[in-house]
């Protein structure tokens, strides 16, 4: 990497705990310039425009994701230890982050905001998905999940109980989430075997 791309990958590391903590609204040049302690100028040649600064960090929390949460779960045997894991992945990642999930806190903002903000996050939510869909039809595949399971279903289920979750885990602060989740799971695994 170039001193240029260390920068680079600084200040969008700045900019997503930034957008976790405060929203990516908040995420403007002149803001991440002061906490990251460079110049407005130099910031803004890296970008050019908040929106593009907006979306640079989007995909840098997407390739964070994919590396972090999706790519290591590949690795687990399919069904429900991969499903399990795609879980502790997630809740990992969103722990890691000051505000939680990026993906969770920039949903909120952009749901009636159109532009290219919102088309990038609508496009990366499709794509998880479509990766839940994946990962619930292998574990069809492997005899995990009875055959006439809903794929579809499952991911809404999933990703339903991915965001009670963090509401509990980061609003509301309960002291018994985690408990709670791996209740509310096995529940929700049991349904579709």
């Amino acid at each position: 990497m170039t001193k240029g791309d260390d920068t680079k990958q600084y200040i969008l590391a700045a900019g997503l705990g930034m957008a976790s903590e405060l929203g990516l609204e908040d995420v403007t040049i002149g803001a991440l310039a002061k906490r990251t302690g460079m110049s407005k100028s130099g910031l803004f040649a890296h970008f050019q425009s908040k929106e593009n600064l907006q979306i640079a960090i989007m995909e840098h929390a997407a390739e964070l994701f994919k590396q972090t949460v999706i790519m290591p779960v590949l690795q687990v045997t399919a069904g429900i230890s991969r499903i399990n894991a795609l879980l502790n992945n997630w809740i990992s990642w969103g722990s890691k982050l000051p505000g939680g999930c990026i993906f969770v806190v920039a949903g909120n903002e952009f749901t009636e905001r159109p532009g290219k903000v919102r088309d990038f996050l609508l496009n990366q939510q499709m794509d998880w998905h479509q990766f839940l869909c994946r990962v619930a039809q292998s574990a069809i595949d492997v005899g995990d999940f009875r055959s006439d399971s809903d794929c579809d279903q499952f991911a809404f289920e999933f990703y339903s109980h991915i965001l009670g979750f963090h509401l509990y885990h980061k609003l509301l602060q309960s002291q018994d989430c985690t408990q709670r989740q791996q209740t509310a799971l096995a529940r929700l695994l049991d349904s579709y075997r």
